[in-house]
């Protein structure tokens, strides 16, 4: 049976290559013994590739997937065999699409797989540094430290974004409050005005004649202007899917003030910790760029980090790679070539992550306290200028009334 691998080369080149064997186990087997690290395997054929995207589709809770690793560390540390321990976890599983995963991934692994080969071939179902954090531990022989290391960075990942996602409800809350309160003034509240305008025969002012044209156009055409927006929607969408165009909108969003500093620390961050993360489990450098790359968001830093991997695999210094760049700040670099030059780059990549996620909390932080206000007083004067434009007609009429 054809497998198309992914492989870790002893010269430090990433490889995809098709190799034949019998079984999963006995070609990884066959691959150790040559030298290469196995960062992925699944059978080549058109069911194999067309699982992958139904199966990116799916979602395995963070909850059950944390509790899952604390467990299977706890376990493995007490001494139980692995092939015991997923058994045990796997009967305690209830989720729709968690259970049968670890049932697969129980059965390959009694049957002489490795947990890191057995986890990716589940594709996009769980994050690359996963897979990868697995295969360290198995090489390092210390799966369950590994899995704990795991652990404390998916917390501090997921505390960042629920944190980030908390600071935004209230604008949010606010923005949608406005476009609500705004609908109805503009497609309920002025067509009733102005057909008690036009009983009267009067011209009414400019500001009250825009609004009601462009209320009645909106209303006459809404299905047009619906399908127009959903197809700049779909177009976009389409557009941001092709690698190409992807990189060039996240590095446009780079240069947007305020925005870009802050998608850039927070991209940082993201790589940092999840370099700290593989080394921490005796991944090689650059197989740890390489797979660290694929874990941020920013597709633009994500291409610029793929390349400063390429310069160190021909021998070049991280921090020197990083620096060619020009694409991450210079704290991520200088604490780089601290890391290097004292070998603690695992420590220094660790401390990065955690400086810039504080530094994104502290700006988002500000950000949220100068938009609050600013959003009340935008809401304020709007809907002050809708109601100003549909009362005007009625002064207007009653200082005409009531002139002798």
């Amino acid at each position: 049976m054809e497998y198309r691998c992914r492989l870790g080369a002893p010269t430090g080149q990433v490889l995809e290559e098709v190799h034949v064997s019998d079984s999963e186990s006995a070609l990884r087997h066959e691959l150790e013994q040559k030298g290469f690290c196995v960062l992925a395997m699944r059978p080549k054929g058109a069911l194999g590739r067309v699982a992958l995207p139904i199966r990116a589709r799916r979602r395995v809770p963070m909850r059950e997937f944390l509790v899952f690793n604390q467990e299977l560390a706890t376990l493995l540390k007490a001494g139980m065999p692995l092939v015991q321990s997923l058994d045990i976890l796997r009967s305690r599983v209830d989720h729709p699409v968690f259970r049968p995963v670890l049932d697969e991934v129980h059965e390959k692994v009694r049957a002489g797989g490795g947990l890191s080969d057995a986890f990716a071939s589940h594709g996009a179902l769980f994050p690359p540094a996963y897979s990868a954090s697995l295969l360290a531990g198995e090489k390092s022989g210390s799966l369950d430290g590994v899995l704990r290391r795991y652990v404390a960075y998916m917390k501090v990942a997921a505390g960042v974004k629920r944190r980030t996602l908390s600071a935004l409800v209230y604008p949010a809350v606010l923005v949608g409050l406005a476009v609500v309160v705004v609908s109805i003034i503009v497609f309920k509240v002025y067509p009733e005005f102005t057909a008690f305008y036009e009983s009267f025969d009067a011209e009414l002012p400019l500001v009250t004649r825009v609004i009601v044209a462009a209320t009645s156009f909106i209303r006459a055409h809404a299905l047009f202007i619906a399908g127009a927006l959903v197809l700049a929607a779909g177009t976009a969408w389409s557009w941001l899917r092709q690698p190409e165009q992807r990189a060039r909108f996240d590095r446009a969003v780079l240069r947007v003030p305020w925005v870009g500093s802050a998608v850039r620390r927070f991209a940082t961050s993201q790589l940092a910790r999840t370099l700290a993360t593989l080394l921490g489990g005796g991944m090689p450098l650059v197989n740890a760029i390489e797979i660290g790359s694929r874990s941020m968001g920013n597709r633009f830093l994500a291409r610029q980090m793929q390349v400063a991997g390429l310069r160190v695999r021909e021998g070049e210094g991280f921090a020197a790679a990083v620096a060619a760049s020009g694409a991450f700040p210079s704290v991520f670099v200088k604490m780089a070539e601290v890391g290097e030059s004292t070998g603690a780059l695992q420590e220094m990549m660790t401390s990065v992550a955690d400086f810039y996620d504080e530094e994104v909390e502290a700006e988002l932080g500000r950000f949220v306290s100068l938009v609050e206000p600013t959003l009340l007083i935008v809401m304020g004067l709007v809907i002050a200028s809708l109601l100003l434009a549909l009362y005007m007609p009625l002064f207007q009429l009653t200082s005409v009334v009531g002139t002798p």
